[in-house]
């Protein structure tokens, strides 16, 4: 993976946040459990390397999408969520999520996902907290995702519901 990212990275390669959202870039967490400090920052303005997404959706086995795809979905999100390990001046995607919006009443989020070497330490949960905050401040009131089974009990903890109303979600596949 190095090889293609050293060839194709390049600006045109990385996805610049949306002028749709505020722009802001927040610190979450600061630890010093090593020689160096280490900082935990949210952004919604920092440009992702496609590539570096990539490496993060392979960390977790996803299956690889078109990468012209996953570029045209970012540039039409309402919002993108990065989330940034930084220690002195490197920084590592380590968290994404995505949601889209009629920019009214409803959002979906999308494609969270938490490197697997930063999972289990509430990382996860601050990234949904962040998402679900910066969509309350545009004044979104109806929150869906879509969950795989093996999350669906971490969505609950964070006060997900299944439709109360038990309206079931349908589908369309291409054949």
């Amino acid at each position: 993976m190095a090889f293609w990212k050293s060839l194709f990275n390049n600006s045109a390669n990385a996805i610049a946040p949306s002028s749709k959202t505020q722009s802001e870039e927040e610190t979450l967490l600061k630890t010093g459990e090593t020689k160096q400090e280490s900082k935990i920052l949210f952004s919604t303005t920092r440009s992702i390397d496609l590539y570096e997404l990539e490496e993060l959706c392979d960390a977790v086995g996803w299956s690889r999408r078109p990468l012209r795809k996953v570029r045209k979905a970012m540039q039409h999100s309402f919002l993108v969520v990065s989330m940034w390990e930084e220690r002195g001046a490197n920084r590592r995607l380590i968290g994404f999520a995505r949601a889209t919006s009629d920019h009214a009443f409803n959002a979906t989020i999308w494609d969270v996902v938490v490197h697997p070497k930063a999972q289990g330490k509430g990382l996860g949960k601050a990234l949904m907290n962040y998402m679900i905050k910066r969509l309350r401040q545009e004044d979104i009131s109806n929150i869906t995702l879509f969950a795989d089974a093996g999350v669906v009990e971490f969505y609950n903890r964070l006060g997900f519901v299944p439709d109360p109303e038990g309206i079931k979600a349908m589908f369309w596949y291409p054949e």
